[in-house]
């Protein structure tokens, strides 16, 4: 299987997760893939997107207008892209995808996307358990969103369980796998 020339859209989310997507990134390019990202206000605590525009060769988009005013047309973003991936994907966001709330250009895009959308869950262990969490990833799925399974391990509150996002080897052997 091959992602050469495939065109693969990343969105980043606020969670301490987010350290794994520059690793995640060059998998991508490192395969032939075109990678573009986007990053949510809260990502770029733990992620910056100079490093991840270094990494994937392209702008990080952030918000619907630019430095110098210019649009980010997310409809565009969306039909650019061959896959969406969402990672991590938090749970205020996938709150905000079963709902369709429309709050930032990442979730404006996944809206406006008619490529499949791939999510990777990460949260603490209760946030992950909480019944409203799980009736969310169980929406998403019916709308179609296709789910990496959170992984069991240690989690940054210092918990054991599930909730940790699947190590970039293994999103990235699931995007294959879907895009073929």
């Amino acid at each position: 299987m091959s992602l050469a020339n495939k065109k693969i859209l990343i969105g980043v989310t606020g969670s301490i997760a987010a350290y794994k997507i520059p690793s995640l990134v060059r998998l991508f390019v490192k395969a032939g893939a075109e990678v573009k990202v986007i990053m949510t206000k809260d990502a770029e605590h733990f992620v910056t997107a100079k490093t991840l525009a270094v990494l994937s060769k392209n702008v990080v988009e952030k918000d619907f207008f630019d430095e110098a005013e210019n649009w980010n047309n997310h409809v565009k973003l969306g039909l650019w892209a061959d896959v969406l991936l969402i990672a991590p994907a938090t749970a205020n966001t996938i709150a905000k995808m079963a709902t369709g709330l429309c709050d930032n250009l990442l979730l404006a895009t996944y809206l406006s996307a008619r490529c499949k959308t791939i999510i990777a869950p990460a949260m603490d262990l209760d946030m992950f358990q909480h019944s409203s969490t799980l009736r969310n990833l169980e929406q998403v799925k019916k709308d179609g969103v296709i789910n990496i399974p959170a992984e069991h391990g240690e989690l940054a509150s210092g918990l054991v369980g599930n909730g940790r996002m699947a190590e970039p080897s293994t999103i990235f052997s699931f995007v294959e796998k879907s895009i073929a």
